[in-house]
């Protein structure tokens, strides 16, 4: 039986899980012990960079642009982001990103929770950093 779920209490200050994969700097917001059915990152992406086409079979994704702007490809459609901006991927659909100027730094959450080693996958080449396991 799993242990109860745990108030977080995420500061700025706090010291942090970052990893970086390939264009990707991720920050895990939730510890992997204390996550369950959801997972938490900041993600950012600096200026210039094209990422690797992935997707997810099982975890729905949200997207919350916090600062920046680049260009998200859904299923082949370009969406052009600025902060403010919301994107819901449900499973399966495909996904990469664009930077051009600024860096892109995004709010981004799994239900249920993915990790980079576990219901990743990738259109093509799997990139730096990434482990692709079911």
């Amino acid at each position: 039986m799993s242990s109860p779920l745990r108030i977080v209490h995420y500061r700025a200050t706090s010291p942090s899980f970052v990893q970086r994969l390939g264009p990707y700097k991720i920050e895990s917001l939730v510890a992997p012990e204390d996550e369950r059915a959801a997972t938490a990152y900041r993600v950012c992406i600096e200026p210039h960079q094209t990422t690797g086409v992935s997707y997810h079979k099982v975890a729905e994704e949200f997207y919350y642009v916090l600062s920046g702007s680049g260009t998200a490809i859904l299923n082949g459609e370009p969406f052009k982001l600025a902060a403010g901006d919301f994107l819901r991927l449900p499973p399966g659909t495909t996904h990469g990103f664009v930077t051009q100027e600024e860096e892109l730094v995004m709010l981004d959450f799994h239900t249920p929770g993915s990790r980079p080693d576990h219901d990743v996958y990738f259109v093509g080449a799997t990139p730096e950093g990434f482990t692709v396991k079911e």
